[in-house]
């Protein structure tokens, strides 16, 4: 089973005609979770077709406008859609008196259950966890409190080799679950069989970094070792190291140096300055030090391998 990236958003504090704000949809072993959520993510979650029922869980990664003033409207959408199921939010500390401040003076009534994770550790923490998927905290160095987000498949069942297993009659369809879970098989006359005769490898988890808003930080890189793919943010280029460090951002070039360190597989760089006009020139400065690093693209789906 694929997990998929959709990139609703990557675009810094201002939308512009072509690139909206922050926002993605994560869909991770039949779990759909909603990362940031800037304004109008609801309408570009309108334009990949995705399906409002499905978001369970959203993760926002600071209360700077551009990564969650899409939040109000999209619950409020939830309600005149008919939602009932309990909707879990995790995010900074005070989300939840931004959101019930808005619902109160706007009397926005809602029907279903919100149920808020405030966050204030200054260390990784484990915030989900469930059979298949687990997340983690990624704490970042931005000009107010601020999480990136850590999404890992657990280790998945073993491959049963059906070719050797019709070698032995005894082992029936009822064996199977047991033999994927990595036990030996115990014939009649005693002959144990070992597992690893009866199955081949699972298939290696996928692993996703959300990394928002953040200055140059090392501390990052046990956290996201060896992940799949990793969204870096790279607001400028490395000739504005001082202007990227002063606001709290990150250059392309050191986006690079800390997806190379972290070993991560894929690098895709986000949240771009808009004194930039053409984007090429992240890519050609991170490039130079990474080579696996690309570009977002508006509403496009990614397979993540």
């Amino acid at each position: 089973m694929s997990s998929y990236l959709t990139i609703l958003g990557f675009n810094s504090a201002i939308p512009t005609v072509n690139a909206s704000p922050t926002a993605q949809m994560l869909e991770m072993e039949e779990r759909h979770f909603l990362i940031d959520c800037g304004e109008g993510t609801q309408v570009q979650l309108r334009k990949a077709k995705s399906k409002f029922s499905k978001i369970n869980h959203i993760f926002i990664s600071h209360l700077h406008g551009d990564h969650c003033f899409g939040l109000p409207g999209l619950i409020a959408s939830f309600r005149l859609l008919g939602r009932e199921k309990p909707l879990h939010i995790y995010g900074p500390e005070g989300i939840k008196e931004m959101l019930e401040t808005i619902f109160r003076i706007t009397e926005t009534y809602r029907g279903f259950e919100i149920i808020y994770h405030e966050l204030n550790k200054n260390y990784s923490e484990k915030i989900y966890d469930d059979s298949r998927v687990e997340v983690f905290t990624i704490p970042l160095n931005h000009r107010i409190y601020c999480n990136g987000y850590l999404f890992k498949e657990k280790e998945k069942e073993r491959h049963l080799n059906m070719e050797e297993i019709s070698k032995y009659p005894e082992i029936e369809t009822c064996d199977y679950q047991n033999i994927k879970n990595g036990k030996d098989f115990k014939l009649k006359d005693g002959f144990i069989l070992k597992n690893e005769k009866l199955t081949t490898d699972p298939t290696p988890p996928i692993s996703y970094a959300f990394c928002s808003d953040t200055r140059y930080l090392e501390t990052i890189v046990p956290i996201i070792k060896d992940v799949n793919v990793l969204y870096h943010e790279s607001t400028f280029l490395h000739d504005l190291k001082e202007m990227a460090d002063y606001t709290g951002h990150t250059t392309a070039l050191e986006a690079a140096q800390i997806a190379k360190a972290a070993n991560v597989k894929k690098l895709i760089l986000g949240h771009f300055s808009n004194r930039y006009g053409d984007l090429k020139v992240f890519t050609d400065e991170a490039r130079a030090i990474f080579p696996q690093t690309y570009l977002p693209k508006a509403l496009e789906t990614l397979t993540l391998e």
